[in-house]
């Protein structure tokens, strides 16, 4: 990097360069949602056997390749743009002292010295006045003699021009360590040379963005990250307010804080997290098998006492304390992913939309929040809450429940826009008897839900205002009950099945309009009438009331709802039972919640 070269250079170039690699990216980014949303859903319709599920094999390779091109041309994309800016501030640098040395009339040579006039009134010869190489006026004790031997010098120009030199190679030096930090960078950005997206390339994906990400700190930090403790409304305004380019960047670099953001739309949400989902299923794909195998035998009997006892193998057990622990939560974890894939995958299957991924995170228990349709131009969103147990490792059930409530929306009302969404976001009691009865999970979750809720007005592009629905079971009626008492629930309706409690006593006492709160209680459900005692809430008053109200009893004022089979001359709904049933296909108890999820109230049936 010389001074010719850093003069003449011209950013805009790298800058064109990262606008044909972003709409490269682009392109394939639709390609693969035409595959996957299109395509593989429109044969699904007409096609079925070994011949549908060997065509969708061979698309779905197709679609994983535009997904890795999609992620890799964003981040060359932000390379180059990261890489104009440095070089961009360097030169402006340069140019700085160039204009200033021509306003001195100093010449200024190839090699960055600088010479300066005479500083006598008369004409003499000029004083040269060399900056030399990069490293002397860089240097910080080289830099002190020079400058003392500046001030000793009687000519005023002296110091100037030593300044200007010293600018100059400050300049040059600045584009050097650009041009060396990005040149590996820009290279590692490339694809071997086969069809075949491997965890392997994905893996190497990853690496690449930790390297772009670090690189491009302060091309990243000019852009600005979204506000701290934002509210939904403010995230939507930060991302309304960035350039094209510069929104990309902040994708391709930080897919898992765009994923996060709620307020931003629904498909800018699902490509930041499909893209932290597929890298992070890779890597845990490649550390699963990595790690030794359980052994075979884990159990033995020795006789302890009169009776034998089975107990851990000593193998097992050496096993169980070096690998375990990671063992297990990688294998759990890859089980929810594997769910999650497969309602991807099953787009199109009896009419269902495209599926969005709109939070993800595998640690600890896991979050996951997945949409059956796009919230923001639906007229009608549900969102429901599991309960007790719930965790990533689970969540292809929780999915399942809410494919089952849009596919009976749409029986019940075929020509309403609706999203049915699973919320996973917070840390669910995972154990009936020594978490359940604590509150402080329903407390801990309530404000992400909350902006959760509130994210989908401000993300909201369709007509109108969209009609929106809180739908708990279990302990996520609690959660959501807490979500009201401590706050604003956006929200017109709450539906409850199978409910311990929601802390409050009333139904008006949900934050929603009179009269548009819901409850389920299916027979032989345990739950109701034994979490009360945990989380039923009071309507005690001076004088008199009532403790302990369970959402089913009158006194809480919801409107209770049928789960039992429809009467003689009813389509033949079945009904449900026990704890789990309240979103099995066919049941009253489903048909119902449809029914309100869409707002034909008169229609719900009450229990008999």
């Amino acid at each position: 990097m010389d001074l010719a070269t850093l003069r003449s250079l011209e950013p805009q170039e790298f800058e064109q360069a990262a606008d044909g690699y972003r709409a490269t990216g682009d392109m394939a980014g639709a390609a693969k949602d035409h595959i996957e949303n299109v395509v593989v859903a429109g044969m699904r319709k007409s096609l079925k056997g070994n011949s549908l599920e060997a065509a969708v094999g061979e698309l779905k390779q197709l679609s994983a390749n535009f997904h890795y091109t999609q992620i890799e041309c964003g981040l060359v994309s932000t390379a180059l743009n990261a890489f104009a800016h440095d070089l961009a501030a360097a030169r402006r640098k340069l140019l700085s002292a160039l204009d200033a040395a021509e306003a001195s009339n100093f010449t200024v040579h190839a090699d960055g010295s600088v010479t300066y006039p005479d500083g006598s009134p008369h004409k003499g010869p000029q004083t040269p006045a060399r900056g030399g190489t990069i490293g002397s006026l860089t240097d910080p004790t080289a830099q002190a003699v020079a400058r003392q031997a500046a001030n000793s010098d009687p000519n005023p120009h002296h110091a100037e021009a030593l300044g200007l030199a010293d600018r100059i190679a400050h300049a040059l030096k600045e584009a050097a360590e650009a041009d060396a930090k990005w040149a590996p960078k820009i290279r590692a950005l490339k694809a071997d040379d086969d069809l075949t997206v491997s965890d392997a390339d994905l893996k190497d994906a990853q690496s690449d963005m930790r390297g772009v990400r670090e690189a491009g700190k302060e091309y990243l930090a000019s852009i600005g990250g979204p506000p701290a403790d934002a509210t939904p409304r403010e995230n939507a305004d930060w991302w309304e307010g960035l350039a094209p380019e510069e929104r990309s960047a902040y994708l391709a670099a930080h897919p898992e804080v765009v994923g996060e953001l709620d307020g931003l739309p629904a498909e800018i949400r699902d490509e930041a997290n499909r893209v932290v989902f597929e890298e992070t299923r890779s890597e845990y794909r490649l550390r699963l098998d990595s790690l030794p195998k359980p052994p075979a035998d884990e159990w033995t009997w020795i006789t302890a006492g009169t009776y034998p006892t089975r107990v851990h193998t000593d193998e097992w057990m050496a096993w169980n304390r070096k690998h375990g622990d990671e063992y297990r939560h990688l294998t759990a974890s890859l089980k929810g992913m594997t769910a999650i894939q497969n309602r991807f995958d099953d787009t199109g299957n009896e009419g269902l939309p495209e599926a969005y991924l709109l939070q993800f995170s595998p640690e600890g228990n896991g979050r996951a929040v997945i949409a059956t349709g796009n919230p923001d131009t639906a007229q009608h969103q549900a969102v429901y809450v599991p309960g007790t147990t719930s965790k990533l490792e689970k969540i292809g059930g929780d999915i399942n429940r809410m494919t089952e409530l849009w596919r009976q929306t749409a029986e019940t009302s075929p020509d309403a826009s609706v999203s049915t969404i699973t919320w996973l976001g917070y840390d669910a009691p995972q154990s009936v008897v020594k978490d359940a009865p604590f509150e402080h999970y329903a407390y801990d979750g309530a404000p992400a839900y909350r902006d959760f809720l509130d994210g989908l007005d401000a993300s909201h592009s369709g007509t109108g205002e969209p009609h929106r629905t809180a739908i708990g079971h279990s302990y996520g009626t609690t959660l959501i009950g807490a979500a009201a008492e401590t706050g604003t629930l956006n929200a017109d309706d709450v539906i409850f099945a199978g409910s311990p409690g929601v802390k409050v006593g009333h139904a008006d006492e949900m934050d929603v309009p009179k009269g548009h709160v819901w409850n389920q209680e299916a027979d032989g459900d345990p739950v109701p009438d034994l979490g009360r005692w945990g989380h039923g809430g009071s309507s005690w008053r001076l004088g008199g009331g009532v403790f302990l109200i369970p959402s089913d009893e009158e006194a809480f004022g919801a409107h209770q709802m049928n789960t039992g089979p429809e009467g003689v001359g009813s389509s033949g709904t079945k009904g449900a039972t026990g704890h789990s049933e309240y979103w099995n296909r066919g049941t009253t108890a489903l048909k119902n919640q449809a029914l309100v999820v869409v707002g034909k109230y008169g229609y719900v049936t009450a229990p008999e």
